[in-house]
């Protein structure tokens, strides 16, 4: 018996949208240190693919690691973040968990990363300040009737 937090694979299609969202506000810190390393761009993608259905869950679950490399590759603490929550969006094709890991990762990069004052004085990354008023193009989500 599945457990009830386990997510459908359609649902694990919309999740990983917003899981790609998450990593993508951050992947130019990795970016920053690595320009010609692509892969942590490129879990992005198939995270992408996989929410279009243009990939399976097996595809992506062999490749899913090929991010990771790269953040034991990255100095800062930062690019680390960033591309481990790309390698965390690319996992949701795997668990559904994983998005959560995106998220995580991404706010600890967005942390680690060069958080300066907002215009109101406070401690703040701009990329999260605009990622607050972010609405996911989704508007029904088979999530919204789980239960």
């Amino acid at each position: 018996m599945a457990s009830p937090q386990t997510l459908s694979e359609p649902e694990r299609r919309v999740v990983a949208t917003w899981a790609a969202d998450c990593a993508e506000r951050v992947v130019a810190l990795f970016e920053t240190e690595a320009p010609a390393d692509a892969r942590p761009r490129d879990a992005i993608t198939r995270a992408r693919a996989f929410a279009r259905g243009e990939l399976s869950a097996a595809e992506e679950i062999r490749r899913r690691f090929v991010a990771g490399r790269a953040a034991r590759e990255s100095n800062s603490p930062a690019a680390v973040a960033a591309a481990r929550s790309a390698t965390q969006a690319a996992a949701v094709a795997h668990m559904g968990a994983h998005a959560l890991g995106a998220a995580a990762y991404a706010a600890k990069a967005c942390r680690t990363g060069g958080a300066r004052s907002t215009p109101d004085g406070r401690r703040g990354d701009p990329l999260a300040t605009r990622a607050h008023d972010r609405r996911s193009p989704v508007r029904a989500s088979p999530l919204a009737t789980a239960g």
